[in-house]
């Protein structure tokens, strides 16, 4: 049963990783949680329903990319498909977000603003774009 606290988890589903985020109605803001691998276009289930169990969110956000005059690119149908499995299974509501330019927001927050080595920048980029998606709706 999901909470009414208004804990959401974030995610920034990619062909190879899943970065996922948690964050709270109440302040607005988000927190990057960890890296849920994908293997064969099949994301670690295991992983996400042990996340799920843990926070007990209200609902699910998934941030959706696009092109910049709006059209579908070739990852948009993939994370719209990602969405309805989410919802298909674990009965939560799921958001979509336009996360158009979040990875690139991350790795210039990373290398630019925190001056992050590249071996760090790898392993932090999908949960920190996860993080900047769930912010951008928390505040919407």
């Amino acid at each position: 049963m999901p909470n009414q606290t208004g804990t959401f988890l974030g995610f920034d589903y990619g062909s190879k990783h899943i970065g996922v985020a948690v964050g709270q109605r109440i302040t607005g803001t988000a927190s990057p949680l960890e890296t849920v691998r994908v293997s064969g276009n099949n994301p670690d289930w295991d992983a996400i329903a042990r996340l799920i169990a843990t926070w007990r969110p209200e609902g699910l956000v998934v941030g959706v990319a696009y092109q910049p005059d709006g059209t579908d690119n070739p990852i948009t149908q993939p994370m719209l498909r990602f969405s309805r499995q989410l919802h298909a299974r674990y009965g939560l509501p799921v958001h979509t977000v336009d996360e158009t330019l979040t990875t690139a927001d991350a790795r210039h927050m990373l290398y630019n603003d925190l001056k992050v080595r590249r071996k760090t920048y790898l392993q932090a980029k999908d949960e920190l774009a996860a993080q900047l998606i769930l912010q951008t709706w928390l505040t919407l």
